[in-house]
């Protein structure tokens, strides 16, 4: 069966290179169409945990990949100014407290605020805070039983470099890449399948499964296929991106940081030789120029290149299948950064095709129940990193200032009406088996954007109050002791991933 890939970048080579190494090289043959004359989108700088599984299932040694991209280890992201001007919270990659008696942990912890025993900030019940407020870092403990096991960690790095070392790993394991732009599709008249891709240099190239890569333009699915596209902006309305690079002068932190702004928010991703700094605003709210003097003014260091200006929509496609053909990345969908979504996305849909991918030999018949089944989860996957992403910008105190009280007044989608009602009425957070987030990262975001529930799993109160409070104080005192032991992070990558400085400078949006 030949897999046609259309479009490289982030998306692109991470489709060829889980392809590669997923399916049997007997059966499916890649090719990978891109141009060099078509600048790529980097999707992201910063990851989520779920990239090191991905890396891992490839078989790529982590601190020759580190080195490569100029990679640094995340162990979170942190908010500041999201509820209130000044307030700031983490939300790790890690587990809030431990669960006792069988109850999960945040049902103690309201339960000890309610009886009148001061728990103090449940972000001080995360090891994972802990570690990342020390700016350290070291690889999990193996042990179980250790409080040093209770996290996981991501990668920050240049997505142009990621890129070009999976083109490295998959070319060098069978995927065939042709320099081209496509400038005509060839249909069958009876499937509606595209069957042909004619190239800017007369080439024709025929395949079976064509993978749309070709962010923003959704050049087959949006494009050929006219597959709609559900506008998000109601609840997402910022839709410019100011991207620039600088120069790091100040620690290696092992996070990235968001920063609320009047029309906005600002990022930092801090790399091994530059920072990655970006403005994520609305136009309705802010212009260019605005935005370019709020991005310079927050930047840290001195700016590497000017600012590059990017345009966007968030929402999705209805499908992300259609016929013969499937989207990947941006030409799918789109979701601001702010919770360093996109390259999962990519990840979470090539892992999703590989187990869906139709049998060799199916001629112009694709079997509507594995395009349903790939549908419903993509679906799945971006509903409920949608409602992750409105959770920040609707629970907010910034009276005064017209893009919060816009996002606090807004009707929100009655999924997430649902979890926040939920979580006030009884602690309860959302735990999903499949998609994103996991429970811990709701209850980051909910307490640290001020929602209180008013009660608690009653199952809690089999454990007595006395012994309540010893094992909360207890643990808050394992945590602090063993983050004050752990290693810098600057001190971490010098031993372990020392990268060489790149040159020149490579710049990606976030």
């Amino acid at each position: 069966m030949r897999i046609v890939i259309v479009g490289g970048g982030s998306a692109g080579w991470m489709c060829a290179a889980g392809l590669a190494r997923l399916l049997p090289a007997t059966d499916y043959d890649i090719t990978l169409i891109e141009s060099d004359e078509i600048g790529t989108v980097g999707v992201g700088e910063a990851t989520l945990p779920h990239i090191k599984t991905f890396n891992d299932m490839l078989g790529i040694d982590e601190a020759e990949f580190l080195r490569e991209t100029q990679g640094t280890f995340k162990l979170g992201i942190e908010f500041v100014g999201w509820d209130r001007a000044g307030d700031r919270y983490i939300h790790p990659f890690g587990a809030f407290g431990e669960p006792w008696v069988g109850v999960d942990f945040q049902h103690h912890w309201v339960r000890a605020a309610q009886a009148g025993f001061d728990p103090g900030p449940i972000q001080d019940y995360s090891f994972a805070v802990a570690a990342a407020r020390a700016d350290a870092f070291e690889f999990p403990d193996g042990d179980r039983n250790s409080i040093r096991s209770t996290y996981a960690y991501a990668y920050h790095f240049d997505a142009g470099l990621y890129a070009a070392f999976l083109r490295r790993w998959a070319t060098a394991r069978g995927v065939r890449r042709i320099e081209g732009q496509v400038i005509d599709v060839g249909h069958n008249a009876i499937s509606g399948h595209v069957e042909t891709l004619r190239l800017k240099s007369g080439a024709t190239l025929a395949g079976d499964i064509f993978v749309d890569c070709s962010g923003f333009r959704s050049l087959l699915l949006g494009g050929v296929m006219g597959v709609a596209w559900q506008d998000w902006s109601e609840w997402l309305p910022c839709d410019r991106a100011l991207a620039v690079p600088c120069r790091r002068t100040t620690a290696l932190t092992p996070y990235t940081r968001a920063t609320a702004q009047r029309a906005g928010w600002t990022w930092r991703i801090p790399l091994q030789h530059r920072v990655g700094n970006g403005y994520v605003f609305s136009s309705r709210y802010c212009d260019e120029v605005q935005a370019r003097e709020t991005l310079l003014a927050a930047i840290e260091g001195e700016p590497l290149a000017e600012p590059r200006l990017l345009r966007f929509a968030a929402g999705r496609r209805a499908l992300a299948w259609e016929r013969n053909c499937i989207g990947i990345g941006l030409a799918s969908g789109f979701l601001e950064p702010l919770e360093s979504t996109s390259i999962f996305l990519i990840q979470a849909a090539v892992i999703d095709l590989a187990s869906l991918m139709p049998t060799p030999g199916f001629g112009n018949r694709m079997d509507p129940r594995l395009i349903a089944e790939f549908n419903r989860l993509f679906e799945i996957q971006y509903d409920r990193v949608r409602d992750f992403l409105v959770l920040h910008y609707a629970a907010n105190s910034r009276e005064g200032e017209p893009l919060w009280d816009h996002v606090r007044a807004m009707r929100l989608p009655d999924s997430l009406t649902h979890k926040i009602e939920l979580f006030e009425a009884s602690a309860a957070a959302p735990d999903y088996a499949y998609g994103l987030f996991s429970r811990d990262s709701w209850l980051s975001v909910l307490f640290g954007q001020g929602l209180r529930p008013r009660a608690y799993n009653r199952l809690a109160d089999h454990l007595p109050l006395e012994e309540l409070e010893r094992r909360m104080r207890d643990l808050r005192s394992r945590i602090a002791a063993n983050a004050g032991l752990m290693t810098a992070q600057e001190d971490f990558i010098a031993g372990y991933c020392p990268a060489s400085p790149p040159a020149p400078p490579m710049e990606s949006a976030a």
